[in-house]
């Protein structure tokens, strides 16, 4: 079980009284009528499903009932940062491997950790070094 910190009321309450209601920042197509029925279905049913820092929709169900958005690592379950409906977040993916990199941790493209070697053994695919 996590603690979450509702941004608008200031509760920190247990995770129970809050709901996830999925991927945040999701982009409605913005000329319905000429929209392509694969466009539609994407929008629709086709969300990110990454390993790491994920932007996610949540609502305080037994309080406020306002929704809101949390910014959290997948793997860990750390809850990273929460922040109001309409405000952008201040924790990607890049910029938390950006500061990871800087305090020497390992990373791939993608902002993920990856293990084992140092930036200077480092190769791709290909055995070609980074």
């Amino acid at each position: 079980m996590f603690y979450i910190l509702c941004p608008y009321c200031g509760e920190h309450r247990e995770e129970e009284e809050f709901h996830p209601k999925g991927q945040a920042h999701i982009a409605r197509p913005a000329d319905p009528e000429n929209t392509s029925d694969d466009e539609w279905g994407d929008y629709l049913f086709f969300r990110d499903n990454p390993r790491g820092v994920h932007h996610e929709l949540w609502v305080h169900a037994v309080g406020c009932r306002k929704f809101f958005n949390i910014t959290r690592h997948t793997v860990s379950y750390e809850i990273l940062e929460v922040y109001k409906m309409g405000e952008q977040p201040s924790i990607t993916a890049e910029s938390l491997a950006s500061a990871e990199k800087s305090q020497g941790v390992q990373v791939g493209d993608g902002g993920q950790q990856t293990v084992g070697a140092s930036d200077s053994a480092a190769k791709d695919s290909r055995g070609t070094k980074v």
